[in-house]
């Protein structure tokens, strides 16, 4: 091709692209300015609502054995919540396993409540607009009450180090009909994906400042979304099999990213686009 055209149809192209990245820009102003005005006024951030759902789910008692969740505990004690999440994913010794918050609610559901496991993981997230289910609005409650406070667990028995390390071995193997990996989308700074910016989830420095976020309110859906949901979420993306809530790949998944973040504040429920 002549050298002109070449130069010519570069110019064009970059012509061409300065429109998209101008939206870009414009629309990543437009929503951190409505995040900054919630911001200014805690109150109005509608997860809060479903924290408060889920506060009264976990006081009250439900399923088959009619008992509540106040004999459940996620780290620090049967009924304890002040503190925990900010401490998970860790090693229960009674179930044998490293959960995270979600899978721990859905095992105490299980021995105390009387819940199958079967209809637990059975579509348990919400269709776009819809709210949160019974289980994410009472791990959004109990992620409530450790916000202000900064990640600290301790990831450091031999069953949670295996976990975390299984975790970074998922984030960055390629799979899947279009051979993704999370570090398709996550492992660069500047990335994004139909205008919504991507965080580099590999680096601790961004790691803490978003995963602490989670569960959070999606302005886009009009609901909040806990961390097993945004895992699942990003498979169904990436066009793999479907990720089962609790399963052994979403918490290695999640204490590796949470052990990424390491530090950071926690913001729950946080806000998002």
């Amino acid at each position: 091709m002549n050298k002109g055209l070449i130069i010519l149809a570069a110019c064009c192209a970059a012509v061409a692209a300065a429109p998209f990245a101008l939206a870009q820009d414009e629309t990543e102003k437009g929503v951190e300015k409505y995040r900054q005005m919630l911001k200014e006024d805690p109150w109005s951030n509608p997860g809060l609502l479903d924290a408060d759902r889920g506060e009264g789910l976990w006081k009250t008692a439900a399923g088959p054995n009619k008992v509540s969740l106040e004999k459940c505990d996620l780290g620090k004690g049967a009924g304890v919540v002040d503190g925990v999440f900010a401490e998970l994913p860790r090693y229960f010794a009674d179930a044998s396993k490293v959960m995270d918050l979600e899978t721990r609610l859905m095992w105490c559901m299980e021995k105390l409540q009387g819940w199958k496991h079967a209809d637990l993981v059975k579509k348990p997230y919400p269709a776009g607009g819809q709210p949160v289910k019974d289980l994410g609005a009472i791990a959004t409650y109990v992620a409530s009450k450790s916000s202000g406070m900064k990640y600290a667990a301790k990831l450091d028995k031999p069953e949670e180090k295996a976990v975390v390390d299984a975790g970074h071995a998922i984030f960055f193997r390629r799979q899947g009909p279009h051979d993704f990996s999370c570090a398709t989308c996550h492992n660069d700074s500047g990335k994004r994906i139909r205008l919504q910016g991507l965080p580099y989830l590999a680096d601790p420095k961004e790691a803490k400042q978003v995963i602490g976020q989670w569960p959070a309110y999606r302005v886009s859906t009009t609901q909040v979304m806990t961390m097993q949901h945004r895992m699942y979420d990003c498979y169904w993306q990436m066009r793999m099999p479907e990720l089962e809530m609790g399963s052994d790949v979403s918490v290695a998944l999640i204490a590796y990213l949470t052990k990424s973040a390491e530090g950071g504040e926690i913001a729950a429920p946080g806000l998002k686009r």
